[in-house]
């Protein structure tokens, strides 16, 4: 399919080198691990990624923006959390590159004025994606503790406003971050 489709080699690249990035092992280098792709709603960013991962051979686990939010408190960063465990596992039994894909995080974590309600879930959406980020490869599920490392998984991100995002998630170090345009 994605041979059908222009793909800018602007965003072929930086997709394809955050990925790679996150998937080697350069000492005393470190790489964010989420990147943040934003820009104006509707313009095909979530769709141009799907047809980088179907030509770069990824396999790509998604979450959207409404799993973000739920009436139990900590269920959305417990999912975070299972789903990032989820692929660094496909990376060790399927042996290739897998990515974790976030949907539109700014509308299921981000605040957009004083009318719109800042709840538990959202500042541990934040703090859990903040952890991972920081230790990418010790991302442990509540009530369990694993003393064995996992393999890091590359985030991906998309968003329209990611000004909206909690400052600290966004910062560099923790998310590298594309404008589409």
């Amino acid at each position: 399919m994605s041979q059908h489709y222009y793909i800018s080699p602007r965003f072929i690249d930086k997709l394809a080198v955050h990925i790679t990035k996150n998937f080697l092992d350069i000492p005393h280098v470190r790489v964010p691990l989420i990147l943040g792709i934003h820009g104006r709603k509707g313009e095909g960013k979530s769709f141009q990624c799907e047809l980088v991962f179907e030509r770069m051979g990824i396999e790509a686990v998604h979450m959207s923006s409404g799993e973000l939010e739920s009436p139990d408190a900590g269920d959305p960063a417990r999912l975070i959390r299972l789903r990032y465990r989820e692929t660094a596992e496909m990376i060790r039994v399927k042996g290739k590159m897998c990515v974790l894909m976030i949907n539109d995080l700014d509308a299921g974590a981000g605040r957009f004025d004083e009318r719109t309600q800042y709840t538990v879930n959202t500042q541990l959406v934040h703090g859990t994606l903040m952890n991972i980020a920081d230790n990418p490869t010790n991302v442990q599920l509540p009530g369990s503790y694993d003393s064995q490392p996992i393999h890091r998984v590359p985030i991906i991100v998309t968003g329209n406003d990611f000004s909206t995002l909690y400052a600290p998630l966004t910062r560099d170090g923790r998310m590298t971050k594309f404008y589409w345009q």
